[in-house]
């Protein structure tokens, strides 16, 4: 499925691009690279749902760099076929992704083939000091890249559940009760294939500090208990979503009585009316936030004029202005990655939904519990392929 600018109306004239007058201390361009005689049409692939939080900034960008962008056109794409796509078209040597917004999911997976362009190797990029603009795990973050990607929004993540208080009377408080009340429950929980859901990956890399596993760094030889844990739990649920809106809508529907979540999952989808406004959401004792990010990524093969607008556009859209919108309607909460980006800089829409629908206590518990890198690439792929052989793939 393709669209061209844009996912929803934006403001209109001065207020429709707010923040514009951050543009004059941006490069107009990256130094080294040349720019494009005419303006270009940049192809983008979205394998993360960020156009929920970025749109705006895009279409912000298209507004003020007219003389490098005539037209951003857009293309979702499932985060595990992706990779797979671009090694394709690399190999045909046919190119025609400019740009990809990832989750550490694909990214992962691309570091392994080495598809995506070294962006912190290119001198005179443009970018500025990332470590100094950044959060501190936002930072964090962007060194899992290697490089590879840069962070465009960030948030702490999960995992966390959500249940419908009228079905769930006593809420699991450790691990081992959630597989107690599945056993007696069966077929209520849910949860999405870790390799196309966030709250599945969070959940997977978020069970080895809850069961106290011997490294939660190490899914081959570090998870034993949460291998073991994960195969008892399988007995109990019904199938696996490809993503996390299907797995939603069951839920909201009431299909199914809890599943595993994340801040922004737990808020968008009761803004959106997909879950009912009344679900609530709870934490497991031990636990640690496992947190996520979205980043922009090149593939190789892309030519250096496209390259030296993305570079300015990608710098564009780190400014706190831009950043704002990434607020959205609680998606990604919070959502910006860079410091100094507040609520009150949001849209009013975006500070309407999560007043109503954000919760108090995610300011406490992102405040008190630990926050963790998700897995490096590498232990991450290892996990993914050890979750669908050795739990999914298992007859019950």
């Amino acid at each position: 499925m393709s669209f061209t600018l844009s996912r929803r109306h934006f403001l209109g004239g001065a207020a429709g691009i707010a923040g514009l007058g951050a543009l004059a201390p941006l490069r107009a361009m990256a130094a080294g690279l040349p720019l494009p005689t005419s303006p270009v049409t940049l192809n983008i692939i979205d394998a993360a749902g960020n156009l929920a939080l970025t749109q705006p900034a895009f279409d912000n960008y298209v507004a003020a760099r007219g003389d490098l962008v005539s037209r951003i056109t857009f293309n979702k794409a499932p985060s595990p076929e992706l990779p797979g796509k671009i090694r394709a078209q690399q190999a045909a040597n046919r190119v025609d992704i400019d740009m990809v917004i990832i989750g550490p999911d694909a990214l992962s997976a691309g570091l392994a083939d080495d598809i995506w362009v070294n962006l912190l190797d290119v001198a005179d990029s443009g970018l500025p000091d990332l470590q100094s603009i950044y959060l501190d795990p936002a930072w964090r973050m962007q060194e899992l890249a290697q490089g590879r990607g840069v962070t465009i929004t960030y948030y702490p993540s999960g995992p966390l559940l959500s249940y419908m208080p009228d079905k769930v009377a006593k809420v699991p408080a450790t691990a081992e009760q959630l597989l107690d009340w599945t056993r007696q429950n069966p077929n209520k929980f849910i949860y999405a294939r870790p390799a196309n859901s966030g709250p599945g990956r969070t959940f997977l890399m978020g069970l080895p500090y809850l069961l106290g596993d011997s490294d939660p760094k190490d899914p081959s030889a570090g998870w034993s208990k949460t291998w073991e844990y994960l195969k008892e739990l399988h007995k109990n649920i019904e199938y696996y979503p490809s993503g996390t809106g299907a797995l939603m809508k069951e839920f909201g529907e009431g299909t199914r009585d809890m599943t595993v979540t994340t801040t922004g999952w737990d808020i968008n989808p009761r803004v959106l009316g997909v879950v009912p406004k009344e679900a609530k959401v709870s934490k497991l004792e031990g636990f640690h936030w496992v947190c996520d990010a979205h980043y922009f990524a090149v593939p190789k093969g892309v030519s250096n004029e496209k390259l030296a607008v993305i570079f300015d556009m990608m710098a564009f859209m780190l400014t706190p202005e831009q950043q704002a919108y990434t607020y959205d309607q609680g998606y990604f909460y919070p959502g910006p990655a860079v410091k100094g980006v507040t609520l009150e800089m949001a849209p009013q829409e975006s500070q309407d939904a999560i007043a109503e629908f954000g919760r108090p206590e995610y300011a406490d518990w992102i405040a008190n519990n630990p926050i963790e890198l998700p897995l490096e690439p590498e232990s991450l792929v290892t996990a993914f392929r050890r979750w669908d052989e050795e739990v999914a793939s298992v007859a019950k």
